[in-house]
């Protein structure tokens, strides 16, 4: 193979709309790079599974591999889960860990994308009030990194914007998605409050923001398989070559 495959790396969700929406986007980023293997796999909950392919691409001959996390954040996946499950692949593949999604200007993107697509416009900005909200982590870099990913959103005309998460976690989080649409509407300037999941796929902790925002005036989708998050795959792909390797999976 002349160039290493893509194996994009999602969570897993009971909920089938969360392995469709990844298909979607895996597909869409595949697209762009006309000739690369992208092949999908799962860490629970759905096939198939990681280990299920890397054996598949040691077996068809393949030597290196970047593994791309599709995640936000780096958390409790990013730094534990999927190294361990990339440990135990073959002996014959070497492994690049690409960095997560987040935070990138391509995600601050497709969350405005999302918002106008739920019926705002550029000219709203100045007068709404965004919630940013998030499954939700106990991970100082994770929370650092949506708040910072706030903040971008804000620079660029949004009259307030507030992280939340889908449910409250530990001391260090942000308020639940329901305060936070209450907090935005005592705030001087709102006339609107919208709720932006930050959020790729549709599931669980999507459907509870989605709750969450009953006292908003626009909900937005999911941030899904956009044009801007299948070109940040690409890109993390192509900073994974030529970076040097994260995680080199030798025999053992």
């Amino acid at each position: 193979m002349n160039r290493p495959p893509l194996l994009v790396i999602a969570h897993g969700s009971r909920d089938p709309r969360h392995a469709a929406t990844v298909q979607a986007l895996v597909r869409r980023a595949g697209a762009l790079r006309p000739g690369l293997r992208v092949e999908t796999a799962f860490l629970d909950f759905n096939l198939p599974s990681v280990a299920g392919v890397l054996d598949r691409l040691a077996a068809e001959g393949a030597r290196d591999v970047v593994a791309l996390p599709l995640l936000l954040t780096r958390a409790f996946h990013a730094k534990a889960d999927i190294p361990a499950v990339l440990r135990q692949a073959p002996a014959s593949l070497r492994i690049r860990q690409a960095e997560v999604l987040g935070p990138s200007p391509l995600l601050r993107a497709t969350v405005e994308r999302r918002l106008y697509e739920a019926g705002l416009t550029p000219a709203d900005r100045s007068a709404t009030g965004v919630v940013l909200a998030s499954a939700g982590s106990t991970d100082p870099e994770a929370i650092a990194a949506i708040a910072e990913t706030a903040r971008e959103l804000r620079r660029t005309g949004w009259c307030s914007v507030r992280p939340a998460f889908a449910s409250a976690v530990r001391a260090g989080g942000f308020p639940r998605t329901e305060d936070a649409v209450r907090a935005l509407r005592s705030e001087p300037g709102v006339r609107r409050v919208a709720v932006a999941p930050y959020v790729i796929a549709p599931g669980r902790l999507p459907d509870r923001i989605a709750a969450g925002a009953a006292e908003a005036d626009v909900l937005a989708g999911v941030l899904g398989p956009s044009p801007e998050l299948a070109a940040l795959l690409v890109e993390r792909y192509r900073e994974a070559l030529r970076a040097p390797e994260r995680l080199a999976v030798a025999a053992g």
